[in-house]
């Protein structure tokens, strides 16, 4: 089970929520408290988590979740609604970076992504989910008002069950305070639709600043199988370099291995990590390829329509 999953089953599901991506990051500017003694780099990881809630209507969150060194549990630390981001800052509209700034109404946090693809991806899956919500909120108010059955007269002629219960309401508010009363407050008026329409004040988007257009723009589905390769392939070269610092035995220091000698495990790990090298490179090259023909498929495809 990969980190993704494990924080979907671990933190999300029990509250009802479904996980769209995460990322990790660190702070790019590391927030210190004077009166609070500062741990090392190596206390925790950070992941940042976009999620929308099952329950209808949807709420699309975004949440810190820390995981600290030593532990496999997942902690939820801090949650916002999408209504609270008020921008997300790409840092460089040229090129792929791993830095990322997100702007919320009371505070500012500034990131680094593990890498360029993870930030790309998390950033694409961002603005299409804020997309459809915001989408889907503004249906909301088109269904707002609408009259139902019981608000219309019967097809006879006369009034229906409504209807009479309105009537039943008129007048016993003019026996409570008939028209000859002076003092009695005017009966409020039920404002229309279209009133209300008028009157709607829509909320504030998110803001998607410094992003490059192929995040947000044409072309995503295939920008975004792009970025999961890469991803997926600097996953691989992390654990190939993090194998390589590894002890090849689990002896003490000095101990000598029986039946064989320390130079021998020696040659036969750097053989293996050479071998392991050379298809990680070949791996890299058929991406690069595949990278170039999906995005010459794609500005063929941006042609034709």
């Amino acid at each position: 089970m990969n980190i993704q999953s494990a924080i979907n089953k671990e933190v999300f599901i029990p509250r009802d929520e479904r996980m769209l991506v995460a990322v990790e990051v660190r702070r790019r500017k590391r927030k210190r408290v004077p009166f609070l003694p500062t741990g090392g780099r190596g206390d925790y990881a950070t992941f940042i988590c976009i999620s929308v809630t099952n329950k209808k209507p949807p709420q699309l969150l975004i949440t810190k979740v820390k995981r600290f060194t030593g532990s496999t549990s997942f902690t939820r630390r801090s949650q916002w609604t999408v209504e609270q981001l008020r921008q997300v800052n790409g840092i460089n509209p040229k090129k792929d970076c791993p830095e990322f700034d997100l702007v919320f109404d009371n505070t500012l946090d500034e990131w680094v992504a593990s890498s360029s693809a993870e930030k790309c991806i998390f950033v694409q899956i961002l603005y299409h989910a804020c997309q459809t919500y915001w989408e889907g909120k503004s249906g909301i108010l088109g269904k707002a008002g609408t009259p139902g059955k019981s608000d219309t007269l019967g097809k006879s002629g006369g009034p229906g069950k409504s209807g009479r219960a309105r009537r039943m309401t008129l007048d016993s508010h003019d026996i409570q305070a008939g028209p000859s009363d002076p003092l009695a407050p005017p009966a409020p008026r039920s404002r229309s639709l279209p009133d209300r329409r008028k009157s709607y004040v829509p909320p504030r988007q998110t803001e998607f600043v410094n992003c490059q257009s192929k995040l947000t723009g044409d072309a995503c589905t295939m920008n975004l199988v792009i970025y999961r390769c890469k991803a997926f392939f600097n996953r691989m070269k992390t654990e190939m370099v993090a194998s390589r610092g590894r002890p090849q035995s689990k002896g003490r220091p000095g101990q000598r291995l029986p039946g064989r000698t320390m130079g021998s495990v020696v040659q036969r790990a750097n053989l293996a990590l050479g071998e392991r090298g050379e298809k990680l490179s070949r791996a890299e090259d058929k991406t690069v390829e595949l990278m170039h023909k999906a995005q010459q498929f794609a500005d063929t495809a941006h042609k034709v329509t």
